[in-house]
């Protein structure tokens, strides 16, 4: 889950009225946004920590490869989302009207 999205948060969605193109263009931009800057704090977190390992302010190497695994698993997680979407755009691009 990259941005905590619960079955109650989706069904909110889907129950809100109608919005125009602006307003749906400015929602996805800003969950997209909220989406990247939650994997760069892993991402920045991950190499923190892993800095503090290498000049010896911490010693917990548990708790250093829990957070690289979590900012892997969030790169990673994001990298299938997009390729997700950039085959459903293709799909939609290939669609005869």
């Amino acid at each position: 889950m990259i941005n905590n999205v619960t079955l109650g948060n989706i069904q909110q969605q889907v129950a809100k009225p109608a919005l125009s193109p602006g307003q749906a263009q400015a929602s996805f931009a800003n969950s997209l946004k909220a989406a990247i800057n939650n994997v760069n704090d892993h991402q920045i977190a991950s190499d923190q920590k892993t800095e503090a390992l290498a000049t010896g302010q911490i010693d917990d190497l548990h708790d250093v490869m829990i957070t690289a695994q979590k900012a892997s698993i969030t790169l990673e997680t994001s990298v299938q989302m997009q390729r997700k979407v950039i085959d459903a755009y293709n799909e939609i691009m290939r669609m005869q009207v």
